[in-house]
């Protein structure tokens, strides 16, 4: 496996700063790092946007931070957008949509145990962007097929560039999304939604792996054919635990579980202290090893990170980058503790 555990450090990409030296050295100073998102720096930087870049249909208002689409800008955009199928730079993200992931490109990052990278999954983008009739993209069945397989050749593209500057890069499908996917979805049926993941992702090459923040279906989640998992441990410990059998499963898989765990919100962050933090994660591995889980193969099999992404501090990007610092001091305690 290229994707290290061993209670090291990594974190999601959207970051507050307005800064791109600073949000790229706070990003740096983790084990695993990755090219920060900054919708604050400019809109082109948010998620939804960077993954809609050369995806027929959409129109970028950028006065009013707004992402739309048109099924008949969809089919007059079509066959130029196929007509590029075979440019990889027509796929990758550009400088004007991230500078900041083309100044990580430039770094010597070969000393790293890995570096990511990430995109929007389809499932969260089709929910997000919505058509003429304020209707979500992912329930069409013309786009959806096509959105699936440009969203993969996006992902694939960002991965071969990243496994140049480190053979052990990956890559995070973000899918906030998926917490909603099985609620009530009129033409949209949980069997079709699972088929057409499973297309998705044996379209993307290895490592490959989804974060999200939410609570979606675990079960579905962890039988996924991925390598890595990122999640919300912080907010979701008591129902995540439950899952005991298919955590056990994906870990004997070799599966990563990236345990997000420290807050990045400034109220939660505020009441928190190391020790805490250490007791509820221990609290979580505790009731699965309890459950047939070995706590050694647990230990081997993880990672650490903040919780969440938080844009909405009142102090801006200062509890966020101690939030940053606070994992990695979680990290060094726990990795002492383990013998690691």
């Amino acid at each position: 496996m290229s994707i290290p555990g061993n209670l090291l450090t990594t974190a999601m990409a959207v970051m507050p700063h307005t800064n791109i030296d600073r949000a790229l050295e706070t990003a740096l100073s983790l084990d695993v790092p990755f090219w920060p998102q900054l919708p604050n720096y400019s809109y082109y930087e948010d998620m939804y946007v960077q993954a809609a870049e050369h995806f027929p249909g959409t129109q970028l208002d950028m006065e009013n931070r707004k992402l739309t689409f048109s099924i008949d800008k969809f089919i007059l955009e079509f066959e130029e957008t196929m007509a590029h199928f075979d440019d990889p730079s027509y796929f990758d993200v550009s400088e004007s949509y991230s500078p900041v992931y083309h100044k990580f490109l430039s770094l010597d990052l070969s000393d790293r145990p890995a570096i990511r990278g990430q995109l929007e999954g389809p499932v969260s983008f089709g929910f997000n962007v919505l058509d003429q009739d304020d209707r979500p993209i992912l329930f069409d069945d013309t786009v959806r097929p096509f959105m699936f397989e440009f969203m993969a050749k996006r992902i694939n593209i960002q991965l071969d560039n990243l496994k140049k500057l480190n053979q052990n890069a990956f890559m995070f499908i973000d899918e906030p999304g998926l917490q909603f996917l099985f609620s009530s979805m009129a033409g949209y049926s949980d069997l079709k939604a699972k088929g057409d993941y499973d297309l998705f992702l044996s379209m993307i090459n290895r490592p490959r792996g989804i974060h999200l923040c939410g609570n979606p279906d675990w079960d579905f989640l962890l039988n996924m054919d991925m390598e890595i998992l990122s999640m919300d441990i912080y907010t979701n410990a008591e129902v995540f635990a439950s899952y005991a059998q298919s955590i056990k499963r994906f870990l004997n898989n070799d599966g990563v579980i990236v345990w997000g765990i420290t807050p990045t919100g400034f109220e939660d962050f505020e009441k928190e202290n190391l020790n805490s933090l250490v007791s509820q994660l221990e609290s979580v591995w505790s009731i699965l090893s309890g459950k047939g889980i070995d706590m050694d193969h647990l230990i081997n099999r993880s990672m650490l990170s903040p919780a969440t992404c938080c844009l909405i501090n009142p102090d801006k990007e200062k509890t966020v980058e101690k939030a940053f610092l606070n994992v990695q001091k979680l990290s060094g305690i726990l990795r002492e503790k383990y013998n690691i």
